[in-house]
């Protein structure tokens, strides 16, 4: 018996055929863990006092031929499971089918029922804050006015597509005031909610979810819709052109780059920029997402234990799907998952 690296080491000196000399020229050096790097001549002659032996080592041929069964008996294996199964067990199965028929459920990337909303209104130069806005105290007017600095560096630019092919666009000026930004407050809080909404009802439908304790459904949501908010918006978000293309509606950053948009804007820029490079599937979208929800450390969770383990199980089922659907070497795998984590991180 022997480890692996002293495996490796006595096949390549004995394929080498190489002479090795003792640097320290005693011959007799103590081959431990720490010291065998010291001396390859002393460290060859333990392997052949422990009983190695050069006959023993496979051919080239022979390790070829062994690989090439391996090979067959792992494609062998994968033919005996049905089709489009792979490595995933029925529960897996039955978890990703119910997360996709919830996200079919409950968001639409055509945005189809996003229907109602306020269009931003452009704001001329003689327009005041409306007056709920207004600052009454001299402590809320220095607040009022870092706010009003950090949303004048927000230049968002909206398309609306008609049902007759017309378009409607909405571009801030190159220079504002910073008053723009209110005419397209009452537009994202219509499709904030309209997100938000769907996120909830996509938790609903969740088995797992409606099994815990109501105060602890609220706690996950509370600390989880905006990174699902995020995933969502992901799915529609086009890495070409930095364009969220929401069926009729198209949204644009412009020019993101100090205030708000430093502390906020950029790194969420990173993150759809680095999820997007990763081409997900549906599935590993949705499982994303129950990772996400499905956070033991938010504030005022209850039954942490039972939730750590759901998550626990939609982190595993989303390995074997990365591994079953993207063949790839071992250490590619090992670099996607450590891709998923950053993204995750950054969200």
């Amino acid at each position: 018996m022997t480890c692996e690296g002293c495996k490796g080491f006595f096949r390549r000196a004995m394929k080498r055929n190489a002479r090795l000399r003792c640097p320290f020229r005693k011959g007799t050096c103590e081959i431990t863990r720490k010291t065998r790097r010291q001396c390859q001549a002393c460290r060859l002659r333990k392997c052949l006092e422990s009983g190695m032996k050069k006959e023993m080592i496979m051919s080239d041929a022979a390790v070829e031929q062994r690989r090439a069964l391996i090979r067959r008996k792992k494609r062998e294996r994968i033919g005996t499971q049905p089709p489009g199964a792979k490595g995933l067990t029925e529960e897996q199965r039955m978890m990703i089918r119910e997360l996709m028929d919830a996200q079919k459920k409950t968001f639409d990337i055509t945005f189809s029922h996003f229907k109602n909303f306020r269009l931003p209104e452009v704001l001329s130069s003689g327009c005041e804050i409306p007056e709920s806005l207004q600052a009454p105290s001299r402590e809320e007017a220095a607040r009022w006015s870092q706010i009003r600095k950090d949303l004048c560096s927000v230049k968002l630019s909206l398309q609306l597509r008609g049902e007759d092919g017309s378009i409607w666009n909405y571009k801030p000026p190159a220079e504002g005031s910073g008053k723009e930004i209110f005419s397209l407050l009452p537009h994202i809080a219509d499709l904030s909610t309209y997100m938000f909404k769907g996120i909830i009802n996509f938790a609903k439908v969740i088995s797992h979810f409606r099994d815990l304790p109501i105060e602890d459904q609220i706690s996950l949501l509370k600390g989880a819709t905006f990174e699902l908010c995020q995933l969502r918006c992901n799915t529609v978000f086009n890495a070409e052109t930095g364009t969220w293309e929401c069926g009729r509606l198209s949204y644009c950053l412009e020019d993101p780059a100090g205030g708000i948009q430093q502390l906020l804007l950029e790194p969420l820029l990173k993150f759809h920029y680095m999820l997007k490079k990763l081409q997900l599937h549906k599935e590993e979208y949705v499982l994303m997402q129950a990772i996400s929800l499905f956070s033991p450390d938010r504030p005022g969770v209850v039954q942490r234990r039972v939730v750590d383990q759901l998550q626990e199980q939609f982190a595993v089922t989303l390995k074997v799907y990365i591994e079953c659907n993207r063949p790839q070497p071992a250490h590619r795998l090992k670099e996607k998952l450590k891709e998923f984590n950053r993204a995750l991180s950054l969200g």
